[in-house]
């Protein structure tokens, strides 16, 4: 009830925006998430995942992400919040290595800077070049961001990063895919509030199952 009470009162401008950025056919359809066929397993021992499908280009994902951040701070100890950067071409592929590179260097600090950069700003961050040089006017070492951005840990979680994104069949950012079992988004209930509002409720869900068990 609290959460709901957060995203009508402190987001209502935001979910307006959000209903008027999508063109929610599948909320129309009645549709408001989907489910695998097979659930998936859990990355993070003891923990149920919720996997933030994003892409540092993607202007909705940049208008989400004080929504994400909030719910984030209201998610138990038993609940793993996990961005996960999509690269749907090759030309994507290094925003995956950008966040990844943030993460090694335990600077996801600068995660919601990213999007100020790119959507604010007007920062073409899209090239490793572009990318390393905001990384050192951010006050990072270049010789060791370089390192960790051409690492094969952070090649490693891009990869896997890719693979969740396959399985999970996403075909737009941002989505929210919750405990292994069901995908939603915007597009789906129609405005950015009411998709973290839907993701909460599959969560609560699994969490009574969970408990259950």
């Amino acid at each position: 009830m609290m959460l709901k009470t957060i995203f009508k009162h402190t987001f209502s401008a935001l979910a307006i925006m959000g209903a008027a950025a999508f063109v929610p056919a599948m909320a129309q359809s009645g549709i408001k998430y989907i489910t695998l066929e097979t659930a998936q397993p859990s990355d993070t021992p003891d923990k149920v995942e919720v996997l933030e499908f994003f892409s540092y280009s993607c202007s909705h994902c940049a208008e989400m992400e004080p929504l994400f951040q909030d719910w984030k701070k209201t998610l138990p100890d038993d609940v793993a919040f996990i961005p996960v950067p999509v690269a749907f071409n090759a030309s994507m592929q290094p925003m995956q290595h950008l966040y990844y590179s943030l993460v090694a260097l335990d600077k996801q600090d600068l995660h919601p800077q990213v999007f100020n950069a790119i959507h604010k700003q007007g920062k073409k961050l899209f090239n490793r070049d572009a990318i390393i040089q905001w990384a050192e006017e951010q006050g990072i070492n270049k010789d060791e961001f370089i390192a960790a951005y051409d690492s094969f840990g952070v090649s490693a979680k891009a990869k896997r990063a890719s693979e969740l994104s396959d399985t999970y069949q996403v075909q737009a950012t941002p989505s929210i895919a919750i405990g292994g079992k069901h995908l939603t988004s915007p597009g789906m209930t129609g405005t950015y509030a009411s998709s973290i509002l839907e993701a909460q409720d599959l969560l609560n869900q699994i969490l009574a199952e969970k408990k259950a068990d």
